[in-house]
This record gives C-alpha cells, structure tokens and sequence, in this order.
C-alpha cells in the first residue's frame, strides 16, 4: 500500500537558542493512503469556500474571526477516522546532550525526526515523505534521513524524502495546525479564552481526551503524541 507522510516542525531552533521560549521541541506528522490526498484536499478547499478563509491554513492564524473555520477543520481531520493519523514527538531540551550528536544542534534534530518517523513506517508499504522547506547547514540532511530510514526498514520502500513550501501544500499545513494544537499543550503557552484554545478543546473533545493533550500510549493510532524519554526509566 501506498502512504503519504507530510511533516512540520515547531521550535526547531530550541536546542540551540541562547532565549529559548519553551521547553519541547515539536516534529509533527500526517499520515494518510496517497490514494485519499485529493479527496482530502478536495473537502478542505470546500471548506475554504464555506468560511471564505484563503492563503496559508497556519496555527499561528487561528484568530475569533477564523474560530469556526478552524473547528471545522478539525472535524475534517476526524472525519477520516483511521485512514489518516498524526503522530508528533516532543522532544525535551533540558534533556538533550549535545555531545551525543557531535555538538551539532541540526545533527541532533534530523534524529529526532528518524525517531518520529521509523516506528510508524510497516512492512510491505510503499512512503512518501514530504518536509516543510527549511533551509539546512549540511544539504545531505534529507537524503541521509532516507538512507537511515531504508536501512532500518528493509522490508518497507521509502520512496523519496523532500522538502516542499508549505504555504504550496495544503496538507503540510494541516499537519502545522495539528502539531500547533499538540505544543501549545505541552508548552503550556495556551491563552484562555482565546480562539487557539476553543480550537484545541474542540480536538479534544473530538478525541474524547479526558483532561488536556499530552503524551499518549505507543499504541495510540488517531493522534499519538510521543515524549521522548532521554533520562531513562521504564
């Protein structure tokens, strides 16, 4: 079967900041068939017609005037039940060592992502990863981030990685608003009463969270948002 993966980030600069303004660094993931991506576009484009909401869907444009729209674009996202996912690591940086990634912040970050990615990638699947444009030190990040990942999965293909301008691809920006939705919880940096909150509280509602989102079991499938651990423990 074929799969495609559309990512974002958030904060990626936090492990190398001299002001750092939260503690988890973001990387966040959409997952769907390729065979539904024009149908999910199609309802998302529709949607945008409905509210009269053009230019880049953003977490950082959620505003009253566009609450409704953006509710309703989480009711697209749920819509889909199991035939599209989101998957997210938040990666502590109090926790992280640069020494162990050759004092390189963007080294370090590209792991992460590896780690984001690897454990949802199956047998037998064909991926296509598609990345948010960002402007790398070492222009190999991409390409060793696909060599890693075919290592590791031998028995799936990962077709190619590539990064894209997301304000071109809807679904990168659906997967910002998603991942947006994920850190202002655990970063704490959520105003109440705010439009970014209603738009939150609708997603959990939506996911029947009980309580706010936060770090999910392994096995969470609809929304998984994975805290990595890396001072140990069970």
């Amino acid at each position: 079967m074929k799969f495609e993966v559309y990512c974002d980030e958030a904060l990626p600069d936090l492990f190398t900041s001299q002001r750092p303004r939260a503690r988890y660094l973001m990387i966040g993931s959409l997952w769907l068939p390729a065979e539904m991506r024009d149908e999910v576009k199609a309802r998302i484009a529709a949607l945008r017609a409905d509210h009269a909401v053009w230019g880049e869907m953003k977490w950082t444009k959620i505003s009253p005037s566009k609450q409704a729209f953006y509710e309703e674009l989480i009711d697209v996202f749920m819509s889909f039940g199991m035939d599209m996912r989101f998957r997210c690591i938040a990666v502590d940086r109090e926790q992280v060592n640069l020494a162990l990634h050759q004092n390189d912040g963007e080294l370090g970050f590209y792991k992460f992502y590896y780690q984001l990615l690897h454990h949802w990638i199956l047998d037998f699947n064909e991926y296509r990863i598609f990345c948010d444009l960002k402007t790398n030190r070492d222009r190999k990040r991409l390409h060793d981030l696909q060599r890693c990942l075919h290592y590791s999965n031998l028995s799936a293909t990962i077709t190619d990685i590539q990064s894209l301008p997301s304000p071109e691809v809807v679904l990168l920006q659906l997967c910002d608003v998603l991942l947006g939705a994920a850190s202002s919880r655990l970063n704490d940096t959520l105003g109440q009463g705010t439009a970014k909150e209603a738009v939150v509280r609708k997603l959990e509602e939506r996911l029947s969270i009980h309580g706010r989102i936060g770090p999910t079991r392994r096995t969470e499938e609809k929304f998984n948002v994975f805290r990595i651990r890396l001072d140990g423990g069970w």
